[in-house]
C-alpha cells in the first residue's frame, strides 16, 4: 500500500471529496472522524505538526487516513490522533475493513522509519473492538516498540428500547419513580425544543453558551479558554449545516433554563455537553427533565443507541446507561 504523508492543512481540502465517504464504509464510522469535526479542531486548537498518513490502493483510490499530528517536546515528539483528547469522545483511523492489514502493516512501517526514529505514540480515544487496538499494537512490537494498551475512561449508553414505556421499565422502581415525579413537577411551567430553521442558531447558540457556562465553575473556566470558545463557535454551525446537530433547549415559564447540545448520527444520539441555569432552576432538576424528553425523542425516532459520551457520573446510571470502553494506546521505540 502506498502511503501519503500530509504536513499542512490542505488536506482537509484536497481530500474533502472522498473523507467522509471513506467514513462512512470505515470499520468505526464517528462523527468525531468526520472531516467537518477533524478539521474544526485543528483550526481551533493546532497544537503542533499535521501528520495525516494517507493509505492508497494500487489503483490510487484513498481507501485509508490515520488523522495524526506530532507533538513536539523538548525530550521527545508524540504522535496522537486530530482531537485527542478534551473536546472529543472517540478517535480511530479510518479504513474500509479490508485494507485494514495492509494498511495497519504500512503505518507500522512508517512509525518505525528513519525519519520517526525520536517520536512515540499516545493515540486517545479508541473504543473496544477498534481494529487499531488489535492489530497495531503486535506489528509495532515486532518492529522493536514497547506497547501499552490501558483502559482510559468509560462510556455509557443506552440501547434504546421501541418505546417511552419500554425504556421506563428498564430502570429501577425508584429511578422511574423520581423522573416522573420531576417532569410532572415542572408540569405546565415547561417547555422543550431542538434548534431549526425557525430560530437564529447564532443567538442560539450564544445562550447555549452562557447556560454552560452557569452550570459549573469548571465549565466556565473552560469557556474563558478563548480556544475552547472559539472551537463551540465554529463547530455548532458546521454540524448544523451537515444536519448533525441537536441542540435543545428547556424553558421554564418562557425562560432558558436547561441546554444540552446533542449530536445526531449512524443512527445515535450522543450527548456532548449541557448547560443549566442553575442559581434560578436548580431546583426544578431542569438537566434531568431536558434529558429525559431528550431519551423520549430519540425513541421515537427511532435511534438505536443514546450515548453519553466520556465520564461516569452517576446520572448517568440512573437514567439507564451501561458502560462501554475506550483505551490509550501508547507506544515507544525499545
Amino acid at each position: 500500500m502506498k502511503l501519503d504523508i500530509w504536513t499542512n492543512d490542505s488536506v482537509f481540502t484536497d481530500l474533502a471529496g472522498c473523507w467522509d465517504a471513506l467514513l462512512q464504509h470505515s470499520h468505526n464510522n464517528l462523527i468525531f472522524l468526520t472531516l467537518e469535526w477533524q478539521r474544526t479542531w485543528w483550526e481551533a486548537y493546532h497544537p503542533g505538526e499535521l501528520h495525516v498518513v494517507v493509505g492508497r490502493a494500487d489503483d490510487g483510490d484513498v481507501v485509508a487516513i490515520a488523522p495524526w499530528f506530532i507533538q513536539r517536546r523538548d525530550s521527545q515528539s508524540v504522535v496522537r490522533t486530530i482531537g485527542c483528547v478534551d473536546v472529543t469522545d472517540y478517535l480511530d483511523i479510518i479504513v474500509k475493513p479490508e485494507h485494514a492489514e495492509d494498511f495497519l502493516s504500512a503505518l507500522a512501517d512508517h512509525v518505525s522509519g528513519p525519519q520517526m526514529r525520536d517520536v512515540a505514540l499516545q493515540l486517545c480515544n479508541i473504543p473496544a473492538g477498534s481494529l487499531l487496538l488489535e492489530q497495531l499494537p503486535p506489528l509495532l512490537e515486532a518492529r522493536g516498540f514497547a506497547t501499552q494498551v490501558s483502559l482510559q475512561e468509560v462510556c455509557p449508553v443506552i440501547y434504546l428500547p421501541d418505546t417511552w414505556d419500554d425504556y421506563l421499565n428498564l430502570l429501577n422502581k425508584k429511578q422511574r419513580h423520581e423522573l416522573r415525579r420531576k417532569m410532572r413537577r415542572v408540569g405546565e411551567q415547561a417547555d422543550w425544543y431542538i434548534v431549526d430553521s425557525r430560530h437564529d442558531l447564532q443567538a442560539e447558540t450564544e445562550t447555549f453558551l452562557r447556560l454552560m457556562a452557569a452550570s459549573a465553575p469548571e465549565k466556565s473556566a473552560f469557556l474563558a479558554d478563548p480556544q475552547n470558545a472559539t472551537f463551540f463557535r465554529l463547530i455548532i454551525p458546521r454540524l448544523y449545516a451537515a444536519g448533525w446537530l441537536r441542540l435543545c433547549f428547556l424553558t421554564i415559564n418562557g425562560e432558558p433554563a436547561a441546554a444540552y447540545f446533542n449530536l445526531d448520527y449512524n443512527n445515535r444520539i450522543l450527548v456532548y455537553n449541557s448547560g443549566q441555569d442553575v442559581a434560578q432552576y436548580g431546583s426544578f432538576s431542569a438537566g434531568i427533565v431536558l434529558l429525559a424528553y431528550c431519551i423520549r425523542h430519540a425513541i421515537e425516532s427511532r435511534r438505536e443507541v443514546f450515548d453519553f459520551l466520556r465520564g461516569n457520573e452517576t446520572y448517568k446510571y440512573q437514567l439507564g446507561g451501561q458502560d462501554t470502553q475506550i483505551f490509550l494506546l501508547k507506544a515507544q521505540r525499545v
